[in-house]
């Protein structure tokens, strides 16, 4: 089996004059959590269909381990898909539909199906038809994690779930990867994507505009630190990295810094420094870089 569980070269589509996916060139390791970043109409459930060989790309060309994504019978054998928008059989009860898919799918644990069950805090006697938004999503996430299948592709997962839900999930995210499996999570919950992912992929107007670790990215921005202080005042204007110097109070001032804290840490060292707190930029706050504000929706 391939060393990358999902690898894309030049995917584009079009559709007439307007492009959804420009160029698209990605490769997601096996066993990794990928978070896949980008508002609506970013081109992210566009890429989702051209992985999963839905779609036909006007270019390029998308795998499955291996496996061209266009063989949708071999490539789906190892992955499971839960889609943004979950429609269920509305006359099967809950535990007929799990039943179905763990005939259907690539091989089922059937002690972790029951596990997930009791922690979702589903009640599988009900017809689909009786099911709120949140307990359809809940039916396919516990068939996707219970398939125990190499590759999950996660679209939206958590839409409709509730707080003490959104935690199970992240645990079986995180469960998932001790297993080996490769989870590969669209979303524009920033806050879950910070929480579960090892890398981060941000998709603008259907580009991508970065691809890094969420340690990296946040190096990549700037970390806002405050400095209480004795005496003189430390000189920081001609400091490399340091920005928008501000004073906050009487002995305290506010700055931004990007890149090595070295020269920063120098400077400071000169002065009579009682306290000093860094503050790294939360994913939002990156991810608004990029987009600009009011972006996120």
């Amino acid at each position: 089996m391939s060393q990358y569980a999902l690898r894309a070269a030049g995917l584009t589509k079009r559709y007439g004059r307007l492009t959804a996916l420009d160029d698209l060139t990605l490769d997601v390791p096996a066993g990794e959590v990928f978070g896949f970043l980008g508002p609506n109409g970013a081109g992210k459930s566009t890429t989702i269909r051209l992985l999963l060989g839905l779609a036909r790309p006007t270019a390029g060309q998308a795998w499955i381990f291996g496996t061209e994504a266009a063989d949708v019978v071999r490539a789906h054998r190892m992955l499971a898909y839960v889609p943004a928008d979950v429609a269920l059989w509305p006359q099967l009860t809950g535990a007929e539909i799990l039943h179905l898919q763990a005939q259907t799918g690539p091989g089922t644990d059937l002690a972790y199906r029951d596990e997930l069950v009791e922690r979702f805090a589903l009640d599988p006697s009900k017809p689909a038809r009786t099911y709120s938004t949140g307990n359809r999503q809940k039916v396919a996430l516990i068939a996707a994690f219970a398939t125990r299948a190499p590759l999950l592709v996660l679209d939206e997962p958590t839409s409709g779930l509730d707080p003490l839900m959104e935690r199970e999930f992240r645990a079986a995210v995180g469960q998932a990867r001790d297993h080996g499996q490769t989870v590969f999570l669209s979303s524009h919950q920033l806050a879950e994507v910070e929480a579960v992912c090892d890398r981060v992929g941000i998709l603008r107007t259907g580009r991508l505009v970065e691809v890094a670790t969420i340690d990296r990215l946040r190096g990549l921005h700037r970390s806002e630190v405050t400095v209480v202080y004795r005496g003189a005042a430390p000189g920081l204007s001609a400091v490399p990295g340091v920005e928008t110097v501000e004073a906050t109070g009487e002995s305290r001032l506010r700055f931004t810094l990007t890149g090595s804290p070295a020269p920063a840490l120098r400077a400071l060292a000169a002065a009579d420094v009682t306290a000093l707190t860094v503050r790294e930029p939360s994913l939002e706050e990156i991810f608004l870089d990029f987009y600009g504000t009011g972006a996120v929706r």
